[in-house]
Formats: structure tokens, C-alpha cells, sequence
């Protein structure tokens, strides 16, 4: 199956040794739809000698069947793997490839060249060493070729090879090669790609795949494999500051007690000073523990763990650092974004952000400009769409240690996560962390909100009516607010229509507005529950998302749910604005329950079935409600 090597039959522990020492390059492949990134992987295996027979066979036997050659060998058929992808003749997932040659290791991902499947190009650059971009002779550098490059630049792999590939298919023209090197030349000075390579090739054909081809005798450079063979990607990661991020604490028994995790960077050796980030304490490393013994040293991409001399307090999440060379610290962060979602992204909704072992809530709180990935241009814009890319400015709970992007790839990267589906929607690049959280800090006041609600004899809550438009929810607020001022309670109401002449006012009704409009007055809800009062908040607020984000300001048991339950029928019958009749004949877009989504809530506080009942008894529902839970 593999190269040939004597050592197999003479000395297999030699040979399996020999495999172990080998350096290993990751690389991807990636370009435009149909540029022949799969033919090359399947020619790389091929000439590898990495199939087996029966492969062989399945693979001359289906070639005949679903190949796009006549009949021919497709090589492409030994990467794509799905229905789907064999009956488009198009990649849709990322396919993993392992071989190697005498001198090297490879693992290879062939990505989709398929804008619409652009994240799963990212995907597989995030841990890639070097790059081969393709290029179809005939039709040169596409919109495709100008994204992946920008995107294989933004994830940091410095060694590109764009594979002008196809060339059998303008009779291995040197004056179309040389055409496209210069117009790609001329993208990759706007760029900012510096010591790219180029190889003219036919991977169906073979030519320049392994060795030079005389077809191409005018090329005096390297063969595609020599240059994979031969690509110096080592680097200066192990001369790094040490950054290495906690993963689990490795507690077997009461007499051991060490830090897992892989290093990220640098190198560290028992007797070595460390800190914890964000803690900053610190201890001496006593051993660096693996199943296979104790280490003199340790370097990065090793995964180990640490015990230390002291007892100090670490969890996973922690960075471990050494005490001269800790990293940065921030809750509020500078990046670039590269959106993976269809569902746009949307400044003031929530999201999870994931970097090395931290998972945090973060929020985007301005997206300072797009980028216009083709001609590199600063675009203004509010939300990011699917494969968009932005630079940001990210707001999270609680402050991370990391580094920036450039100087280190795993504490310097994130991806953001959807908090209800756990999708991974966006992957993002650190580069700073802003000022202003290191200016700002809490002012600590001798009059808080418990005096204040003891003051008024009340305990503080916050009603958030949630429903359709015309369900009844200010009427049944104001209702609710009368009854608890004959009561001798403190409140305020924050409804929907009255913000919007004031505070909410510059907003229009685009998701990414009302998202903001929602964030604002979650805040302002959030200091009058401070101030001590039962404040009613009544909005329409569609999205599960940012009433989420709104209950999570509360204190724990403040914020009540009330979901003005109302059939959409019944709400269009009422119709008291005359709304829906506006929606419906086109005059007003981005209408809730006609043109833009409404998501009920699935385990509200309370429900009213305002489709039923007078909102008279939906307003003694809630003040029942406070009564029985102990808020009056």
C-alpha cells in the first residue's frame, strides 16, 4: 500500500519508528468550484501507491459508473465521498487525507469551493500548516480564488502554493500561466501575501504532480510534491512566551493533584516560574507528567500535564504562563469575524464565545466595519451575513487571558456559538483588547438595592409581557400597574411605543434593531429592579434570544416571564393600530406574525390566554401570581 520500504520486511519496529519521526505538514486545498482541488488529492494517493487494491478497483469500477472522465480513472471519486457530492461532481464537506512519501507526512483537507459552504473552507484551514490554492487555466483567478485567499491569510498560514491547475486544457500554454501569475500577484500585493509559489499542473493528466513534466519543460521550478516535500513550515512557536490552557484537573487520588492540557506554545521544564491568568498566581513547576513518564522538557503541541509545587487554585479555562511573560487580559476585545450562519449575526444578541479552553457570554456591541473580501474594501454595514467577514468590537461576562492572533493562534482565536441550537456560527481572530476595560470599573454604592426595596416594602421584580401585536399586553400591564399602585406598591412601565419616542427612537424595525431595541431596555429595566422597583416591561420582543439575554441581566428570581398568549388570527381581528392591515398590503415590512418571526415562549413564568379571556381577569392572573410567589 504504501511507498515501498525495505524496512517493512526487514525490521517493521525500525520502520514503524522511521514513520514516527517523519515530520508531518497539514495542508489544505482549496480555490473555485471545479478547479480540480479532489482530482489532485486523489492523484496525490494515487501516485503515493496509498490505495489498496480492492480501492483500485472501486474506484475504477465507479469511475465508469458516476466519473466525469468518459470512463477514465476520476480521482476526484477517492475524496468525495457523499451522494450528494458524487452526483454534483462538486465538494460539499471537508475530506481528511492521510499519506506519505520517503521524506514527509501529510494529513490534507480538500475543501468545498462552493461559496455557500465558505465556513467549511475555514474549517479546515483553523489548524492547517500551508495552503494550495487552485486555479483553472482557462478561466484564472475567480471570486473564490480572491476569498479563500483572504481567508487563508486571516487564519495565518503563511505558506500558499497556488496550483494553476488544467493546464493539458490550454495546451500548456507559458503565456496563460504567466497571465494568471501576475493578476493574482497583483491581489496577493493588496493583501499583504508575501513569498507565494507557483506550479503549473494537470492532476488529471499527472503532469508536475511528482516530478517535472516535459509537457511543461518551460517551468524551472519545483514539482508540486517537491515543494510539499520540502516547505520549511517550522517556526519560532517553541521560542514563544509559554501559553498552555488548562483542560481538566488531573485529580486520580488524594496524593496527586496536576494541570492537563496541550501546549500552545513555548516550552517549560520542571524548576520553570509560572502564572495562573487570570488569577496571576503563581507556583514552580515540580514535573511534567505523560503516560509514557516524566519529561525533562516539553514543547509545543505536547499534551501533558503539570504538577506544581504550591496548592493554589486553577481550573480549566486558566492559561498557564510563565511569570515574566503573562498574556493579556480583557472583557472587552477587538477582532475580526467571518460569519458562518445563515441567520445573520446581530449586534446586542448574545453568543457564546469558545477560545481554547473558555466558553463565555459575549456580545457584539459594534461592528466597526466590513470587509469586502474581492477588493479588500471597508464597508459600513449592521449585521454580518453568511460568509461575510467584520471587524468587531465583542463585550463577554467575564473577562479571558489571551494573545493576539498573529502572535499565537490557539489563545488568539474563537469561535461564537448559538446558545440554543450549539451551533458554531462564527470564527474569530483577537486583535486587541480595548481601553476602555481597563478605564472602567464598578463603583461600589453605600445605598443598594436591597435598602432601596427595604425602604419600600417590596421585593423587586421585573414583568416582561411578551406577545403579537395587538395581544393585549400594554392593556393588561397598565392594568396590572393599577392594581399594584392601590396597593401601595412602587412601579414603572416601559412600553413598547412610548421608548421609541424617546429613548429608542433613532431605531427602526429591521431584526437588527429590534435586537437593540430589546438590549436597551433590558438595561434600563435592569437599574430600575436596582432602584427597588416592580418595573413592567411590555414589548412585543420576538426573539427567544433576547428575552434570554434580558433574564440573564436579573438577579436570580426577578425576572417573570408573562406571555400574552393570543392567536395570530385574533390579534389581526383586533388589529387596534390598524398594523396588520398595513402588513398585509406591503406598507410596512419586517411586521411580526406577517413577514418576520415571532418566537413564543416554551417555559414562561406565566401564560394569559388573552384569545379567551377579559384583560380584566388576565391583570388578576398576574396579581395572583406576585401573591402566591411572595413578591407582595
Amino acid at each position: 500500500m504504501a511507498h515501498k520500504d525495505d524496512l517493512i520486511a526487514e525490521d517493521i519496529l525500525g520502520y514503524l519508528k522511521a514513520q514516527e519521526e517523519k515530520s508531518l505538514l497539514r495542508f489544505i486545498t482549496c480555490g473555485s468550484v471545479d478547479d480540480g482541488k479532489s482530482t489532485l488529492i486523489g492523484r496525490l494517493l494515487y501516485d503515493s501507491k496509498l490505495i489498496f487494491e480492492d480501492q483500485l478497483a472501486a474506484l475504477e469500477s465507479d469511475s465508469k459508473k458516476v466519473g466525469t472522465q468518459g470512463g477514465d480513472i476520476d480521482f476526484a471519486l477517492l475524496v468525495d465521498g457523499l451522494a450528494a457530492e458524487r452526483e454534483q461532481g462538486i465538494t460539499i464537506d471537508v475530506a481528511y487525507r492521510f499519506f506519505s512519501t520517503d521524506k514527509r507526512k501529510f494529513i490534507v483537507a480538500d475543501t468545498p469551493g462552493h461559496e455557500q459552504y465558505t465556513r467549511n473552507m475555514a474549517t479546515g484551514a483553523s489548524n492547517a500548516q500551508a495552503a494550495l490554492i487552485l486555479v483553472d487555466a482557462r478561466h484564472g483567478v475567480q471570486v473564490q480564488t480572491r476569498r479563500h485567499s483572504y481567508i487563508v491569510n486571516l487564519l495565518g498560514i503563511r505558506h500558499i502554493t497556488v496550483v494553476i491547475n488544467k493546464m493539458d486544457l490550454v495546451e500548456y500554454s507559458q503565456e496563460r500561466f504567466e497571465e494568471i501569475v501576475a493578476e493574482y500577484q497583483d491581489f496577493a500585493q493588496k493583501l499583504g501575501l508575501e513569498g507565494v509559489n507557483f506550479v503549473p499542473i494537470s492532476a488529471l493528466k499527472g503532469d508536475n504532480i511528482t516530478s517535472r513534466s516535459e509537457n511543461l519543460n518551460w517551468f524551472d521550478g519545483p514539482s508540486l510534491m517537491e515543494w510539499l516535500e520540502t516547505v520549511d513550515v517550522s517556526s519560532d512557536i517553541n521560542e514563544q512566551p509559554f501559553r498552555m490552557p488548562v483542560q481538566w484537573v488531573n485529580r486520580p487520588n488524594l496524593d496527586f493533584r496536576g494541570f492537563s492540557g496541550t501546549i500552545a506554545s513555548g516550552r517549560i521544564r520542571p524548576g520553570d516560574s509560572i502564572m495562573v491568568a487570570p488569577s496571576g498566581k503563581s507556583s514552580i513547576v515540580e514535573r511534567i507528567v505523560t503516560f509514557d513518564g516524566d519529561l525533562g522538557v516539553a514543547v509545543a503541541g505536547q499534551s501533558v500535564t503539570l504538577t506544581l509545587r504550591d496548592e493554589i487554585d486553577i481550573s480549566r479555562g486558566d492559561v498557564l504562563a510563565k511569570t515574566e511573560e503573562k498574556p493579556d487580559h480583557s472583557d472587552q476585545l477587538r477582532a475580526t469575524v467571518l460569519w458562518m450562519s445563515e441567520d445573520a449575526m446581530l449586534p446586542g444578541r448574545t453568543y457564546l464565545l469558545k477560545s481554547a479552553a473558555n466558553t463565555v457570554h459575549s456580545v457584539v456591541t459594534d461592528l466597526h466595519h466590513k470587509v469586502n473580501v474581492n477588493t479588500l474594501e471597508e464597508l459600513a454595514g449592521k449585521t454580518l451575513e453568511l460568509n461575510e467577514v467584520g471587524v468587531c468590537n465583542l463585550s463577554l461576562d467575564r473577562g479571558i487571558p489571551f494573545d493576539p492572533y498573529t502572535g499565537n493562534r490557539t489563545t488568539g482565536g474563537f469561535i461564537l456559538i448559538d446558545r440554543f441550537t450549539n451551533q458554531t456560527i462564527g470564527a474569530g481572530m483577537i486583535h486587541y483588547g480595548l481601553r476602555r476595560a481597563d478605564n472602567i470599573t464598578w463603583h461600589e454604592m453605600d445605598v443598594n438595592k436591597s435598602k432601596r426595596a427595604e425602604q419600600k416594602g417590596q421585593k423587586p421584580a421585573v414583568l416582561w409581557f411578551t406577545g403579537l401585536s395587538g395581544a393585549g399586553k400594554s392593556t393588561v400591564a397598565n392594568l396590572v400597574e393599577k392594581k399594584l399602585f392601590a396597593l401601595g406598591r412602587h412601579t414603572y412601565t416601559l412600553d413598547g411605543d412610548n421608548v421609541r419616542h424617546g429613548l429608542n427612537k433613532d431605531l427602526g424595525f429591521t431584526d437588527a434593531d429590534r435586537v437593540e431595541n430589546i438590549r436597551r431596555v433590558s438595561e434600563t429595566a435592569k437599574l430600575f429592579a436596582d432602584a427597588g422597583l416592580v418595573t413592567l416591561v411590555s414589548f412585543i420582543s420576538p426573539f427567544r434570544s433576547e428575552r434570554q439575554m434580558a433574564r440573564a441581566l436579573m438577579d436570580e428570581g426577578e425576572f417573570i416571564e408573562v406571555f400574552v398568549d393570543a392567536p395570530l388570527s385574533v390579534c389581526e381581528d383586533r388589529d387596534p393600530k390598524g398594523l396588520y392591515k398595513k402588513a398585509r398590503a406591503g406598507e410596512i415590512k419586517n411586521f411580526t406574525g406577517i413577514d418576520s418571526d415571532y418566537e413564543a415562549p416554551r417555559n414562561s413564568e406565566i401564560r394569559l390566554d388573552a384569545g379567551s379571556r377579559t384583560a380584566e381577569e388576565l391583570a388578576d392572573q398576574v396579581i395572583a401570581y406576585l401573591r402566591e410567589s411572595g413578591y407582595i
